[in-house]
């Protein structure tokens, strides 16, 4: 079975979609699956904010109260450490998502693409991280088993790997996917949001028949 995951990875509930699948999928040792993970943007248009929390961003962004805002984040603060996520977004650095979208493409070349999902969620949410710092995505690569060399050539050559980023918000746009994270099993079922595991659990089973 193929799973393939739009993902952004400034996006809070595909971090706990991620967690949630991996969770349904301890119920399935014996079957071979593969993920694919494919890039998406929240909001192509982000820049970095300097001295700009998340919660006045998103306030500003939804015209919403701060006090509102810090209330939606609690709530998913909340919903991260049921499945055993710790999020701080005291710590969250604002950025754009599409360089690191780049090296993660680089990583799928590797066979790298889960594990570096997996530590870009992780340096945004918990331990905040600047993902549109060139050292820190280059530490962060070569945590996931990059070679230094290979990802400086991509933060350096913004053509690198940009058609398939692109390719992927692009096949996503022709599928209808209108948030993430979205999940194809084998082009056969869809599953849209941080779904509980039950979901996960029945729609395998629902592909493996």
């Amino acid at each position: 079975m193929k799973i393939e995951i739009w993902s952004d990875i400034m996006c809070p509930f595909c971090y706990i979609g991620k967690r949630q699948l991996e969770t349904a999928l301890e119920q399935f040792p014996n079957k071979e699956i593969e993920i694919e993970w494919k890039s998406f943007q929240l909001d192509p248009t982000i820049t970095p904010q300097s001295g700009k929390d998340v919660y006045t961003f998103l306030a500003e962004r939804k015209g919403m109260s701060i006090e509102q805002s810090k209330e939606m984040h609690k709530g998913v603060t909340e919903r991260a450490k049921s499945v055993g996520l710790d999020y701080n977004f005291d710590k969250a650095i604002i950025s754009n998502s599409f360089t690191a979208h780049r090296v993660i493409q680089l990583a799928k070349t590797k066979k790298l693409g889960d594990k570096m999902e997996e530590i870009f969620f992780k340096a945004y949410f918990t331990e905040g991280r600047d993902l549109n710092n060139g050292p820190t995505l280059i530490e962060l690569a070569e945590k996931a088993g990059l070679d230094k060399e290979e990802v400086l050539k991509v933060l350096t050559d913004e053509n690198l790997f940009s058609k398939e980023v692109e390719h992927d918000i692009k096949e996503a746009q022709e599928i209808g996917v209108q948030g993430v994270p979205f999940f194809v099993f084998d082009r056969k079922y869809a599953v849209s949001g941080a779904q509980p595991v039950e979901a996960f659990i029945n729609t395998i089973n629902e592909v493996l028949k």
